[in-house]
């Protein structure tokens, strides 16, 4: 899927599994559609092989669906995702759940699975989130846009 510069591919994607009734069989991934870096990120996860069977919902639009267990304020902190069977997941295990779903990033799963592994990945995503704003805007810079921007 090529990322048409004048408007990002994500919200045509998830748009797409809804017009067409298509249930996915993978996770729902909510992302902040605000964030350039965030929506440049989601936009990969929708490109790659097995992204449509994901969900994505942005967590910034005012009547976003977030379900059972998720606030508004929760969802635009961290990333999340929700299983198929509904367990919601954040941070590192989220990332982890996203990978399990796309082939071409199941070696990053069997390395998650690594005993001690994935608590190093949430540490390093906790250091993560208070640069997340400057990166972000960086990432506007270089040319990533957010999915809304309205």
């Amino acid at each position: 899927m090529r990322r048409n510069k004048a408007q990002p591919t994500v919200p045509q994607a998830a748009q797409g599994l809804a017009e067409k009734g298509k249930e996915p069989e993978g996770p729902t991934i909510y992302f902040d559609g605000s964030c350039p870096l965030c929506s440049a990120e989601i936009d990969h996860y929708a490109s790659r092989d097995g992204g449509d069977q994901l969900t994505f919902v942005d967590v910034s639009e005012k009547d976003a669906d977030l379900g059972t267990g998720l606030g508004c304020g929760d969802a635009i902190r961290r990333f999340h995702v929700r299983q198929p069977d509904g367990t919601l997941l954040s941070g590192a295990r989220a990332f982890v759940a996203v990978w399990a779903s796309l082939p071409g990033l199941r070696w990053a799963v069997r390395l998650a699975r690594i005993p001690g592994v994935t608590p190093v990945l949430e540490v390093a995503y906790r250091a993560f989130l208070p640069v997340r704003p400057v990166l972000s805007k960086v990432a506007g810079y270089f040319g990533a846009r957010a999915a809304n921007r309205g």
